[in-house]
Parts: C-alpha cells; structure tokens; sequence
C-alpha cells in the first residue's frame, strides 16, 4: 500500500503528475472528483480533467463526503485518485451557506470538522493505493480578508496532516517532481 500526496501551486502539473503515477501502477484506477460545476468556467475545467484522463478510469464526483467515498471504492489491488483536497476543503468550508465577516473570528461549520477528521481516519486505515493532489497556497502572500486566511490556514493544517500520513510526498512545480517523503 502506499498514499501518495501531490502538492503545487495552479497550473503546477500537479494533477498530470498524479495521473501518471495512477497510470503506471498498473493497478485498476478510481477517479475520485471533488470539483463542482456551479458556474461555465469551472464546468470547463472540469470537462478538461475529464478529456486528460483515461476514459476507463471511473470518476466518483463527491463534494463533502470525501472520507466515506473512499472507505466505499478501496479495494486491494485499486488506487484511488483524489482531485483535489483544496476544491473539497473550500466545499466544506461553504457547505452551510454562512456568510463570513470579512474581519473577525472564523466559526467553520460542524459538518467541517467531522468531514475532515473522518478522511484522516479513513485514510490512515484504508488497504489500497491513493494519490491525493493538493494546492500548496501557503507559498504567497497572507491574504487580507478573515475567510481567505481562514482557507489558507486549514489548507495548510490539512496538507501537513495528509503528508504526515502518506509514504510519499511530491512538490509538482513547472511538471518537475521534487520528492519531499519517499522515494520515487
């Protein structure tokens, strides 16, 4: 068994790079989609995920119950893929429809935390290959706003908590691997 987390800034290669390690561990591949499509551009997006990666490949679209999805599709001999930790966390923090200060304290819903907490369990207890892809967004500018350094935050905690139980981590810039756990 071994858990892959993919780490890069946007258009880093970072989700190529996943594909392609799916791709050459010969095992039998589940696409495992958070993105949703509520607006024309990210349905573009989305369509052009879907024409880079094997038709073969089934995709699971799951939005917030990452944790569950893929307790259900790991089976020995399987990898599943994840895309992308970064669009599922946003999707949790906006799950309740809370309108946040700009200042101020940030509460994250109920639903947040369980969700989170319940991927990290299940991935450290899952028997199957995964590839998890991520935003690295803590290379930049504190951003001015309380919900923008909010995401930042948890995105951060988050990734060191994946990589912390992954075998391998790979920092994707210009479609370059830089291995940071783990071997190639």
């Amino acid at each position: 068994m071994m858990r892959t987390l993919v780490l890069g800034g946007a258009r880093s290669g970072k989700s190529a790079f996943a594909e392609q390690l799916a791709q050459s561990s010969g095992k039998e591949v589940v696409y495992l989609a958070t993105a949703q499509a509520r607006d024309g551009e990210m349905a573009t997006r989305i369509a052009h995920h879907r024409a880079q990666r094997p038709a073969s490949w089934p995709t699971v679209e799951e939005p917030l119950q990452l944790g569950a999805v893929l307790r259900a599709h790991a089976a020995p001999g399987r990898l599943l893929l994840v895309d992308c930790l970064t669009l599922w966390l946003s999707n949790l923090m906006f799950c309740s429809g809370e309108a946040y200060p700009e200042v101020g304290a940030i509460e994250l819903p109920a639903q947040f935390h369980h969700e989170r907490a319940h991927l990290l369990t299940v991935l450290d207890e899952i028997d199957c290959d995964v590839v998890l892809v991520s935003n690295e967004v803590g290379m930049g500018i504190v951003p001015y706003g309380a919900i923008s350094r909010a995401f930042l935050d948890e995105a951060g905690r988050l990734n060191q908590a994946v990589a912390a139980l992954c075998e391998r981590a790979v920092f994707v810039a210009a479609g370059l691997p830089l291995y940071l756990k783990g071997a190639p």
